[in-house]
């Protein structure tokens, strides 16, 4: 998962940058409304957290900007503010969700979690693709019930594809999924993680790859697998 975080207080960005990186999820981090929106456009993001007082601009702003261009990336807001009226601008405004300071570290990052499943079309925890089952929260795999023993980098491609499946993703979405702030090998190496992992699920499902290429584009986990 990677996420952009928009927060203009140091201490506190730092604090939630080092929690989310040891939670798996890749950061990149800015204090400005232009360099966030540019970013958005930029880069494939799971989910924008945001400040609502910025440097250069009011986080409402931010998240009219963010549905103007119609980059419909799920916002989570963090403020200190708890009155009623606040939460409901913001909410109106375009958020996705909001939460006050201070916060604990696990709630937030159960709904950072939960507002990305909802963003790809799954509400439960678990994505079911054919005999294929992906645990967002245990960040485990099985077949028919079946463990499925993956490394770290197998089981980040497998989530992102089943996140995303019905859709083809290029060497660079996977990277920029499985590598912080995109730096990551050539797609040479990629294409040795999913030819590694199509080993596993062709040994546990009796013959089915289950991840497609599709020439010239990337791969897919086809959506009715």
């Amino acid at each position: 998962m990677r996420a952009l975080l928009i927060e203009e207080d140091i201490t506190t960005s730092a604090r939630i940058e080092t929690m989310l990186r040891h939670e798996g999820i890749f950061m990149d981090v800015t204090d400005a409304e232009e360099d966030g929106i540019d970013l958005c456009r930029r880069y494939d993001y799971d989910i924008v957290i945001l400040a609502p007082r910025l440097s250069d601009a009011n986080g409402l702003d931010v998240i009219r900007a963010l549905r103007k261009a119609q980059l419909h990336i799920p916002v989570l807001v963090l403020s200190a503010t708890t009155a009623i009226e606040g939460q409901v601008k913001t909410l109106n405004a375009g958020a996705d969700d909001y939460m006050t300071k201070p916060f604990h570290n696990t709630e937030l990052v159960a709904r950072i979690r939960a507002l990305v499943r909802r963003s790809r079309g799954h509400s439960e925890v678990t994505i079911t693709t054919g005999m294929l089952t992906v645990n967002l929260a245990s960040k485990t795999a099985a077949v028919n019930g079946v463990s499925l023993p993956l490394t770290g980098k197998e089981y980040q491609i497998l989530e992102l594809l089943s996140l995303r499946r019905g859709i083809t993703l290029n060497v660079e979405a996977l990277i920029n999924h499985i590598y912080a702030n995109g730096e990551g090998p050539e797609s040479r190496t990629v294409e040795l993680f999913i030819c590694k992992l199509r080993k596993k699920l062709v040994k546990a499902t009796g013959g089915d790859r289950c991840i497609e290429t599709i020439r010239s584009r990337g791969y897919l986990l086809p959506a009715a697998a």
